[in-house]
């Protein structure tokens, strides 16, 4: 949700400036073109047309990192990933498949946080009461407050003692630049946790293949070649997607 919320929040916040008056018509009307003005002078509520401006295309370059940094796709496309290593398709499902059900499954669950951004920061600045960088500072508070839900205390011990900051008394007190890399490697040790999970009853299936090849002397047969529609025939029976996309949904509820 995040990134896509990124992405309203810089389209309202561009929504919000104010139309730049058209340039008057030269009176011989030999000018056919479009001119284009931007003006300098800044609201007395918000930044100058420029920086919005400035502020859009920064964003814009961001939404990837965002996408991986403050969310919950991290994580799933990880898990996902090792659950294909462990079926031993190779490239099915595609690329493209995954990263589209991470993005979505990525939308479902920060929709709350999504909605609670809304409620803070882009409602009050569209509507006059806060600017739009106080709306940004606003805006991190629930994502914040979701990712210190997630994020290990030793992992963020870590990062306080590297920047050589003082721990403070409530997690609305850690900068940012704390949270996020925090936040970033525990996701990555409970994506390589749930990962390994995944990976044992497969696994233990191509072990019992190996056994039973080589035990019957069939050397040139690579126990792939068995083990892998086996795998698949246990996973669509145990209805596997269900499972796994359940389990990565739970684990942020």
């Amino acid at each position: 949700m995040k990134p896509i919320l990124a992405m309203l929040f810089v389209f309202l916040l561009l929504a919000h400036i104010p139309p730049v008056a058209a340039a008057p018509q030269a009176k011989d009307n030999s000018f056919s073109g479009v001119e284009v003005k931007i003006g300098g002078a800044s609201g007395q509520d918000g930044l100058a047309l420029p920086l919005r401006i400035l502020v859009f295309l920064t964003l814009l370059s961001l939404i990837p990192a965002l996408i991986l940094s403050v969310t919950s796709f991290t994580r799933i496309i990880i898990v996902t990933h090792f659950l294909r290593q462990a079926l031993g398709t190779q490239t099915m499902p595609p690329n493209q498949v995954l990263i589209g059900l991470a993005l979505f499954l990525t939308f479902f669950i920060m929709q709350p946080v999504g909605s609670r951004i809304n409620e803070v920061a882009i409602q009050p600045m569209l509507q006059g009461r806060i600017s739009e960088m106080q709306a940004l500072e606003e805006a991190g508070g629930p994502l914040r407050d979701f990712m210190l839900r997630y994020t290990r205390e030793k992992d963020l011990l870590l990062f306080l003692n590297i920047a050589k900051e003082p721990r403070p008394a409530t997690g609305k007190d850690l900068p940012m630049r704390v949270v996020i890399p925090s936040f970033m490697i525990s996701e990555l040790k409970t994506a390589f946790q749930m990962g390994f999970v995944i990976f044992i009853p497969f696994l233990i299936i191509d072990m019992v293949v190996a056994s039973v090849i080589l035990s019957m002397g069939m050397m040139q047969l690579p126990p792939i070649v068995i083990s892998t529609p086996l795998k698949i025939l246990l996973f669509v029976m145990v209805d596997g997607w269900n499972l796994v996309v359940g389990s990565l949904v739970r684990s942020f509820f």
